[in-house]
């Protein structure tokens, strides 16, 4: 028997395609952002999906590809459509970017495919699909936890805030904004930012005048790393409390250590700042792995991938088992406990993390658990 390699690559956008030809193979392509403004949270989505993937692979056939979607929806249309001629997934590890999830969601659903993502963009689970499966906290987890640490534990009173203009910041800016005016803490200040904008000075100078006592960020990764250095380099040494692009390792390492002094995140966790042995387990072999560190979209996706796993070896077999044993099981994973609360929101817990100024590991500052009550 001829042993085909483990990799081939088939053409640009193809990254990886391992290939048994011993039997019959579960379909289970990976979908996600690798080049673009995305890039870095895309390439953490898809190594935490990889490392699922492989570690099964001992005891399951599972085939995968990898196709970078991106920034752009056609993109991911065209991605999830070749997919779908090549076989019949089972499942698919679907992009961060919601945007171009809007845009698969209804192909999905046709087709009834499981898509199974760590986009935050709140609306993904509001458009009553039954095939989306979100594996990071969406925004009416996470910015709910946002604004409870900005007033209850910095008891904050004139917050500002910077956001993108894309699908993921108009969610955030909703729901954030919804949970401080509920707090009694409305935001002084406001503007949005394409991704596309280099030079943040212009709205910081506008924020300054806003006279806030904290900045609040949600932005994607290259923009928030922007955004903190610009206004370190201006003087402005307020507290700021980032959205989850700021916890990632790629996001800090574009930062010096003092510009990350009074920096906060909101994320779904925080895999690098955990001592639990089986997230250091996982952090080493990611590492090894991929030669960088895990953040919490990495584990996340890694979570998704291993619930669909585990209704493999519960006898799933088609594309509709996997989607009803996800509507109807409860997962424990390495970042939090996963269930579906009906629309396909899996994870209901937050954490903040900050940073000292003296390292690039934040440390873990604050759990909020079942914040949607999904568990009550």
């Amino acid at each position: 028997m001829i042993k085909l390699p483990k990799f081939l690559t088939i053409f640009a956008m193809i990254v990886l395609f391992p290939i048994s030809a011993e039997t019959k193979e579960t379909y289970i392509p990976i979908l996600v952002p690798i080049t673009g403004f995305l890039s870095l949270e895309g390439t953490a989505q898809r190594n935490g999906a990889i490392q699922a993937l492989d570690e099964a692979s001992s005891s399951l056939k599972i085939k995968y590809e990898v196709s970078d979607t991106s920034t752009s929806p056609e993109i991911a249309v065209t991605a999830l459509q070749r997919a779908l001629s090549r076989g019949k997934p089972v499942a698919i590890a679907a992009p961060i970017f919601g945007t171009q999830m809007l845009a698969m969601l209804p192909i999905a659903k046709r087709a009834g495919v499981p898509l199974i993502t760590v986009s935050g963009t709140a609306k993904l689970t509001e458009l009553d699909n039954p095939f989306i499966f979100r594996f990071f906290p969406g925004d009416a987890v996470v910015k709910v936890a946002h604004a409870r640490y900005v007033t209850e534990v910095l008891r904050a009173k004139r917050p500002a805030l910077l956001y993108q203009t894309t699908a993921y910041g108009q969610s955030g800016y909703s729901h954030l904004s919804k949970a401080l005016r509920k707090a009694g803490v409305p935001l002084v200040f406001e503007e949005a930012l394409a991704p596309s904008v280099k030079d943040m000075l212009p709205a910081l100078t506008k924020l300054r005048a806003s006279k806030p006592d904290v900045i609040l960020l949600h932005l994607h990764s290259t923009p928030t790393a922007l955004a903190i250095r610009q206004a370190r380099n201006s003087g402005i040494e307020l507290p700021i409390v980032a959205g989850s692009a700021m916890h990632q390792p790629s996001t800090a390492k574009l930062l010096k250590d003092h510009q990350l002094r009074g920096v906060c995140a909101e994320t779904a966790a925080s895999p690098i700042s955990e001592t639990h042995p089986k997230l250091i387990q996982f952090t080493t072999e990611y590492k090894k792995r991929f030669q960088t560190l895990p953040d919490a979209f990495a584990l996340a996706q890694y979570d998704g991938m291993n619930m669909v796993i585990t209704a493999l070896r519960s006898g799933a077999k088609t594309a509709m088992d996997i989607r009803n044993w996800l509507a109807t099981n409860t997962f424990n994973g390495l970042a939090m406990k996963y269930k579906s609360d009906g629309k396909g929101n899996m994870g209901h817990d937050a954490t903040i993390v900050c940073y000292d100024g003296t390292t690039k590991t934040p440390k873990i500052t604050k759990k909020y658990l079942n914040v949607d009550g999904t568990f009550n």
